[in-house]
């Protein structure tokens, strides 16, 4: 089985990694001003406790579905195969967080 990376599918994973390292701050601001608490709250939740880590993880990929689905109906679907595999470069990580933590 030949395995044909091109450079769609480079761009699809870097906007599948990228985008919720941008998205997570708007996560953690948008739950402080939900819940009335200061940024700081939630940021320092995100850093010291793994708990909390993987959690607000989950939420910030929910952005990666965003792009998913507009490459998809531009009919790019090497760009949408680049940000799945961009999630579920993710999934290990937060096994770790969850399980070994």
């Amino acid at each position: 089985m030949k395995i044909n990376i091109t450079k769609k599918h480079l761009i699809g994973t870097a906007i599948g990694f990228i985008s919720p390292v941008i998205f997570l701050p708007i996560v953690l601001f948008t739950l402080a001003l939900i819940n009335d608490y200061p940024f700081s709250f939630f940021w320092n939740q995100f850093v010291e406790y793994s708990e909390f880590t993987s959690k607000y993880i989950s939420l910030a990929l929910i952005s990666n579905l965003m792009w998913f689905y507009i490459f998809l109906n531009k009919e790019e679907y090497q760009i949408s195969r680049g940000i799945i595999f961009a999630m579920f470069c993710f999934i290990p990580y937060m096994i770790y967080v969850n399980l070994l933590s």
